[in-house]
């Protein structure tokens, strides 16, 4: 019967770690850590895992990290479905996406990226609503989109106000914007200080409206079975956080440009933000991005803020 019993406190011990977001979060990292592979994007809510990847803080959890880069979120998400990926610096559309094809995905925290609309140097634009009509580059149904929307809306003009040129691939939308073959793109950081830097203007952005739809993500599987290594990524994430916040950015930019694929004039372009330390997401951030999806007929459910949310902080 003593057998017995110890069996079943060894089996509910067990069960406890294995779901989202009801673990006992643990103070020293484990023993026998499995590897996570990570995607990132070329913008600066991938550079904390730059950072605790070369300062050494996630083999100081014992945790062996893969970074993999992409260049669109297309090739990410897909890589992500075929099982190549365990998480990935993405944003709520993704993961609403994910969901409505079947794929489980799990939000763990929010990012601290900025999205901006800029006009091309020679457009002679200064005011959003001088975009009627204009072509604007984004990439379809993405985080991209979904904040020109909003900044349109924000003007009080509608989706269809501006000719929107699909181009997926970031560092291909700068330089035609840089190129003065596009009136404007809206761009994540860096590329958008690199533009503006170039002689391209501001107009505006995600943190003047006060949204932020970027996320860090997990794959259902990796939620429920690498509960410890996804804990013990976000403890040397937030020794990278820490870093970033404390030290002079030119004892750290050749670095970051390096590994994270940035032009060279992002040395002297680029801005990083004050970062956060690995928090939960706002619910408006969540819910207003799957209205948007429903309002455009991209996807039939509605989830709520638990269904795409997870707790493994």
């Amino acid at each position: 019967m003593k057998k017995l019993w110890i069996a079943v406190m060894a089996f509910l011990s067990l069960a406890v770690v294995a779901g989202c977001g009801t673990g006992e979060k643990s103070a020293e990292a484990p023993q026998g850590l499995q590897p996570l592979t990570i995607g990132l994007m070329p913008d600066t809510d991938s550079v904390p895992f730059l950072i605790a990847q070369e300062k050494g803080f996630f083999a100081e959890e014992g945790l062996q990290v893969n970074l993999q880069p992409f260049r669109s979120a297309m090739d990410r998400d897909s890589a992500l479905q075929s099982g190549n990926l365990d998480g990935a610096v993405s944003d709520m559309l993704a993961v609403a996406f994910s969901r409505s094809g079947g794929f489980d995905v799990k939000v763990t925290s929010r990012t601290d990226g900025s999205y901006k609309l800029i006009a091309g140097a020679s457009s002679g634009i200064g005011d959003v609503k001088e975009l009627a009509g204009q072509d604007v580059a984004v990439s379809r149904n993405t985080i991209i989109e979904y904040v020109t929307d909003q900044i349109l809306t924000h003007a009080q003009m509608d989706s269809e106000s501006i000719h929107k040129v699909i181009i997926p691939q970031i560092p291909t939308r700068l330089e035609m914007l840089q190129n003065g073959k596009l009136a404007a793109a809206t761009l994540p950081e860096p590329m958008a200080s690199i533009a503006v830097h170039n002689g391209c203007r501001f107009l505006t952005g995600s943190d003047e409206l006060g949204i932020n739809p970027g996320v860090i993500l997990f794959t259902g599987k990796a939620a429920d079975h690498k509960h410890q290594e996804i804990q013990a990524m976000y403890r040397a994430y937030n020794r990278a956080v820490d870093y970033l916040n404390q030290t002079p950015q030119d004892e750290y930019i050749d670095l970051v440009i390096e590994k994270g694929g940035f032009p060279p004039a992002a040395k002297e372009a680029l801005k990083l933000p004050v970062y956060h330390k690995a928090e939960l997401p706002k619910e408006s951030d969540v819910t207003d991005c799957i209205r948007w999806l429903k309002e455009k007929g991209l996807i039939n459910e509605t989830y709520s803020y638990k269904d795409l949310v997870c707790d493994l902080l």
